[in-house]
């Protein structure tokens, strides 16, 4: 008999472990399609010269070079990403994980779901940014939370990381959160407020106008013990194409702490798909 319940507990767990459903997916897959309905679309608004005409001019040239006039004006992002490689840590061990995330313009939410395995056994993140309230919440085995982070650091990281990607939802930048200041040719200063929170950063272009990275000294490290740490974070792109739409968007994406004795690359990996 006890044998008989070790083996019911153990295939259990292996049921458990394989099928698709989690309650952290479930959350975010709802948290997503509750702001999706929220939308309000046109079908025939598309973007116009017209709409970027008061912005600084390296925005304005990364907008038509990169064929987003005529395009229409969606207002989600989806960018997903197979087999990152994902860092826990400068000396610390490496998962390949599959990252998932939504973004919206009409107010700067960002959700995004983290699927991976250690040693064998689930591990899921979801790392949001809804309402003015950002977070990191980290379950292994579908079931135990080894870490969820909140707070105001977490809030303007968030934020931060919603700033770097905002050049791929050109939506976002009509909804007069995001000031520009074009420092040279190839460079604007940009920063976003949002409920009494304030992210700032720079953008960088090649002579194409393909954004190159982003690098801003407003996120912060969160150690163990709560510590902030304030390093230059840079999140990187390239290998540029254009996909069906006549949009050329990037491919490949990295996100890096420049520390003192070098850069950490935690994040790196190419974007399966965007739209």
């Amino acid at each position: 008999m006890f044998l008989l319940i070790v083996l019911i507990i153990v295939l259990g767990i292996i049921v458990w472990f394989t099928i698709p459903y989690s309650p952290l997916k479930t959350e975010f897959k709802t948290d997503v399609d509750t702001e999706v309905k929220k939308l309000t679309v046109s079908e025939n608004a598309v973007f116009q010269e017209a709409d970027f005409q008061y912005f600084p001019e390296v925005i304005r040239n990364y907008i038509k070079h990169n064929g987003y006039l005529g395009t229409k004006r969606n207002k989600t992002l989806s960018m997903n990403y197979k087999d990152v490689d994902f860092s826990q840590g400068l000396n610390g061990p490496t998962l390949k994980i599959d990252y998932t995330l939504t973004n919206f313009s009409d107010k700067p939410d960002r959700l995004a779901f983290i699927d991976s395995k250690m040693f064998g056994i689930p591990f899921q993140g979801y790392d949001y940014f809804k309402d003015g309230n950002g977070g990191m919440k980290g379950v292994l085995a579908k079931s135990i939370t080894l870490f969820n982070q909140t707070g105001d650091a977490m809030n303007k990281a968030c934020l931060v990381t919603y700033l770097a990607e905002c050049l791929f939802l050109p939506e976002s930048l009509l909804a007069g959160r995001i000031v520009f200041n074009q420092i040279d040719d190839f460079s604007v200063e940009a920063t976003i407020v949002y409920k009494d929170i304030t992210a700032n950063g720079i953008f960088y272009f090649n002579e194409n106008y393909e954004m190159t990275h982003f690098v801003s000294y407003d996120r912060a490290q969160i150690g163990g013990d709560g510590e902030l740490i304030y390093l230059p974070w840079t999140a990187k792109c390239g290998d540029y194409n254009v996909d069906k739409t006549g949009i050329n968007r990037p491919r490949k994406f990295s996100a890096v702490w420049n520390c003192p004795d070098k850069d950490f690359v935690y994040f790196d990996g190419c974007i399966d798909e965007m739209k």
